[in-house]
């Protein structure tokens, strides 16, 4: 079995580990997690290492993991003054500051925590972060999707997905009624489906070229997991 989910924003662990065993998910089905894993709640670094010891779950970059990415000379130490500050140019500032306004700060802490105790497994979760993919391209049955996790920004059903900038993958906001392809049907996360109408808070938004996935677990309510197999929601 096919499995999707999105923007999960520091959920407990544990709860996304009960939320797979209510879905049986098991070692034979794959899970891909569509970008936002972490920041806004406080264990988005503990589920970053635990999906890295899955290996049937398939991580899609979102613009969360795009802004650590971005910030990561605030781990190196390569940009600490001789007096033992900070010594960060205007754009660095402003990457950083950006960063912590979209709920940065607990991924920061955890990550610093998380260094403090092993450099190395610090190391390995900013690669795995690193080498995530963009998008997926996934057939279940006769069905074929599109996975990435905001959607298709200049949008043409000509052009290859290869050639879409990464910020035109994590960051796009697809309006109600955006068209993609007729042969696929894009799933993203990253718009809280609530944004669409109150009618939709809580579960995803399907429409007849793209299904939305952001639940809203960054306010509070509970991420959504789908199966392709049969598009059931599990909550």
């Amino acid at each position: 079995m096919t499995y999707v989910i999105s923007d999960l924003h520091g959920w407990p662990v544990k709860n996304v580990l009960a939320l797979l065993q209510r879905a049986g998910f098991s070692d034979e089905d794959v899970l891909y997690v569509l970008g936002d894993v972490i920041d806004r709640g406080k264990e988005g670094i503990e589920l970053l290492r635990w999906m890295a010891a899955q290996p049937n779950v398939r991580f899609i970059m979102g613009n969360h993991e795009s802004m650590m990415c971005a910030c990561a000379f605030l781990f190196t130490g390569e940009k600490v003054s001789p007096n033992g500050e900070l010594a960060l140019t205007e754009d660095e500032l402003l990457m950083v500051y950006n960063w912590l306004g979209n709920g940065g700060r607990p991924t920061l802490e955890a990550f610093v925590d998380l260094i403090g105790q092993s450099v190395e497994e610090a190391q390995k979760v900013l690669d795995y972060i690193r080498k995530a993919a963009l998008f997926a391209r996934v057939r279940v049955a006769d069905r074929k999707f599109i996975l990435v996790h905001g959607g298709l920004d200049n949008f043409s059903a000509d052009r290859a997905l290869e050639d879409y900038a990464p910020e035109e993958l994590v960051w796009a906001r697809p309006e109600i009624d955006t068209k993609y392809y007729d042969d696929a049907t894009v799933i993203f996360g990253h718009t809280p489906t609530l944004f669409y109408g109150e009618e939709y808070r809580g579960r995803p938004v399907y429409t007849d070229t793209w299904i939305c996935i952001d639940a809203g677990a960054a306010a509070g309510l509970c991420p959504v997991l789908l199966r392709l197999e049969d598009m059931k929601e599990f909550y």
